[in-house]
C-alpha cells in the first residue's frame, strides 16, 4: 500500500473497497451471452401504429423537442433522420434513458445500467457517450464521471445528468437541421 493511502482512516479505505467491488460487478463482461439478458432489444422495435399528426400539431416540433420526442410519430420520423445522416446514437441514448427510468425491479435496472454503459459510455463502446467534437454520442468528461459514479448504485436517476446533456445538445443542433429536412417538411404540407 502506498504511502499516502496508510494515513487515511481504515473506513475510508473499507468503503473505497465497497465501490471498487460494485464498480467491479458492475462493469463485468458476461461469461456468455445466456447469463446476460437483454433488457430491450436490440433493434428498435417498429412504433405503434402511429397516426401521422396533422400539419399542425408537426409545426409545434419546431419550438419543441421534447413534444416531438413524445409523440411515436414525431419520434420515429426524427430517428430516421438522424439515421439518414449517421447520427443516431444521441437520440438511441435518450430512448434507452427513457426506458430505464420506467424500471421498477432493481434487478433489472442494474442489468439496464450495465447495458447502457456498455453501448454508451464506456471507453470504446460501440456507441461511446464521448467528449464533444467527435462522432458519437456527446458529453463531456465531467458528466460522463458523474454518471459512473452514479452507476454503483443504480437508481433512475443514475443518467439524468448526461440525458439532459444529450436532450440539449439534440435541441440545439439535431432539431434545428430536421426541421430544415425533408423529413419535416414533408409533415407540414
Amino acid at each position: 500500500m502506498c504511502k499516502g493511502l496508510a494515513a487515511l482512516p481504515h473506513t475510508c479505505l473499507e468503503r473505497a473497497k465497497e465501490i471498487k467491488t460494485k464498480l467491479g460487478t458492475l462493469l463485468q463482461k458476461p461469461d456468455s451471452t445466456i447469463d446476460f439478458i437483454i433488457p430491450y432489444p436490440e433493434k428498435p422495435e417498429k412504433p405503434p401504429k402511429a397516426q401521422k399528426p396533422s400539419p399542425e400539431e408537426a409545426l409545434q416540433w419546431r419550438d419543441s423537442l421534447e413534444k416531438l420526442l413524445q409523440n411515436p410519430y414525431g419520434l420515429a420520423s426524427f430517428r430516421s433522420f438522424l439515421r439518414s445522416e449517421f447520427s443516431e446514437e444521441n437520440a438511441e441514448f435518450w430512448v434507452a434513458c427513457e426506458d430505464y427510468k420506467k424500471t421498477k425491479s432493481p434487478v433489472k435496472m442494474a442489468e439496464k445500467a450495465k447495458k447502457i454503459y456498455e453501448e454508451f459510455i464506456q471507453t470504446e463502446a460501440p456507441k461511446e457517450v464521448s467528449a464533444e467534437g467527435q462522432e458519437t454520442v456527446n458529453i463531456d468528461h465531467f458528466t460522463k464521471a458523474v454518471t459512473m459514479k452514479n452507476l454503483v448504485e443504480p437508481s433512475p436517476t443514475s443518467f439524468d445528468m448526461a440525458q439532459k446533456r444529450i436532450f440539449a445538445l439534440m435541441e440545439k443542433d439535431s432539431l434545428p437541421r430536421f426541421v430544415r429536412s425533408e423529413f419535416y417538411q414533408e409533415l407540414i404540407k
